[in-house]
């Protein structure tokens, strides 16, 4: 069962404290964060929506460092990660996975190496042990068959789950997704979504996904924070029954959680 709001403030493991982020010259900068606070508890599965430009990719980025804050703390697991040097830094980073729009897979390289990439970059395991998590991740995400394979020939839904692979590979604790689904249809986007609620059942491995696909969200997350010009706008709890959504988005966010059903075939029975 995903833990409730409150727990999760209670303890967060992800604590994103008063974050701004702006970009451009100076005199002509842009305003893509201000001031943001957000709590993530361990085992969630929460979703960040906005529309384009709102800043909804600036947060997920910030939250491994790959784009500095220019006020603000990110916490991971209580560690401020600003603070590490480049070493603990690095260690930090070995913990959260991160899975992008592009699939960033190495075309040279098959489906079996791309995912020992990161592995083979740290020196964590011997030889038989990094096939057996390479064999290990590859069966999770279900695609073993496809180990000897080049990207080449897979689809975009294959590439996307050897992607998810390669992000659970060093065993992270928390798997970043930035439009994980976009340019997948309907049947291939239900796929994956079932690929990410298993890992976080079987795994329990903390889940941030950044979408524009407000349906997707809406059958994954239980949580959703709505950004807008760089704010959070809303936090809406889609279980909840209270007080109804304040901001558009939420408000399309609430139909698309009530209508999963009829979006996604049998996707409500999982939602």
């Amino acid at each position: 069962m995903d833990p409730t709001p409150d727990a999760a403030r209670s303890a967060p493991l992800i604590r994103i404290e008063d974050v701004t982020k702006a970009f451009g010259a100076t005199g002509a900068r842009s305003m893509a964060l201000d001031g943001v606070t957000l709590d993530i508890g361990a085992g969630e599965i929460v979703g960040i929506a906005g529309r384009s430009g709102a800043g909804k990719s600036t947060l997920l980025r910030i939250i491994n460092l790959l784009e500095t804050p220019d006020r603000g703390r990110i916490l991971v697991a209580g560690r401020d990660l600003a603070l590490l040097p480049r070493a603990g830094l690095r260690a930090a980073r070995r913990d959260i996975g991160m899975i992008f729009q592009g699939y960033h897979l190495l075309q040279n390289l098959s489906v079996a190496d791309n995912v020992a990439l990161p592995l083979r970059l740290h020196g964590l395991l011997n030889a038989p042990r990094l096939a057996q998590r390479v064999r290990d991740c590859l069966d999770l995400v279900g695609i073993a068959d496809k180990a000897a394979a080049w990207p080449a020939q897979l689809s975009g839904g294959q590439k996307q789950r050897v992607a998810i692979a390669r992000a659970l590979a060093s065993q992270p604790r928390i798997l970043l997704c930035d439009e994980p689904t976009s340019a997948l249809d309907a049947e291939t986007t239900h796929a994956l979504l079932d690929t990410l609620r298993d890992v976080n059942a079987t795994l329990g491995v903390t889940i941030v996904i950044v979408s524009h696909e407000l349906p997707a969200l809406a059958l994954l997350c239980r949580r959703i924070a709505v950004i807008e010009d760089g704010v959070v706008a809303e936090e809406l709890d889609l279980a909840a029954t209270s007080a109804p959504p304040r901001t558009a988005l939420g408000r399309e966010l609430a139909f698309y959680r009530s209508e999963a059903a009829a979006l996604f075939d049998r996707g409500a029975q999982h939602a």
